[in-house]
């Protein structure tokens, strides 16, 4: 009998590990993006109601995309932080943009873009939001939508640096963000 213990104890931590390996391997979850997100709530569709056809890319996001020659994020880089991700990659992220998701999935978030050494958050916000940007202008909001509405319906990207604040805010369909901006670094003397 005493030849039995190492078999009863070996065999189901075998078995334990091998059923952890197929759920890690095989999960949908992005575990990473998870903890990173803390206590936000999560803005799924049975939360919020319907949403847009996610899978469908606008024209004018494609074509940014390709003006920055942008690949998309490879599942080896999820839950990888966004300052050790290379250059010339887009991902998806909520206002946290600690680690990125290779797919916008279930959960409204925004497009981030990295290229030339700066990461930017990606999304259509009202043409009067965007002339604040433009004219840099200090202490404004950006309301921006992962999606093109009617009262957000220009494409445009801003640096995550110069964002002091976002903030997630239910709308009808989904979610905006809300990005606050105090001052754009060329202004400061």
């Amino acid at each position: 009998m005493k030849r039995w213990y190492p078999y009863l104890i070996t065999v189901p931590l075998g078995l334990v590990i091998l059923a952890y390996l197929i759920v890690r391997v095989n999960s949908p979850i992005n575990f990473a993006d998870i903890w990173s997100r803390g206590n936000q709530a999560k803005n799924t569709q049975s939360d919020v109601g319907t949403m847009p056809d996610v899978k469908a890319v606008p024209k004018d996001v494609l074509e940014l995309r390709k003006k920055h020659q942008l690949r998309p994020l490879t599942e080896r880089e999820v839950g990888t932080k966004i300052q050790d991700l290379p250059n010339g990659i887009y991902g998806f992220s909520t206002c946290s943009v600690v680690a990125l998701s290779a797919k916008r999935g279930n959960t409204f978030s925004l497009e981030i873009h990295k290229h030339d050494g700066i990461v930017y958050y990606v999304g259509y916000a009202s043409e009067e939001h965007i002339e604040k940007y433009l004219t840099r202008q200090k202490n404004f909001h950006i309301l921006t939508s992962p999606h093109s509405w009617e009262g957000a319906s220009s494409l445009f990207e801003i640096p995550v640096e110069f964002v002091s604040k976002c903030e997630e805010r239910p709308m009808r369909d989904g979610y905006l963000f809300d990005l606050f901006v105090t001052t754009i670094p060329e202004l400061q003397s």
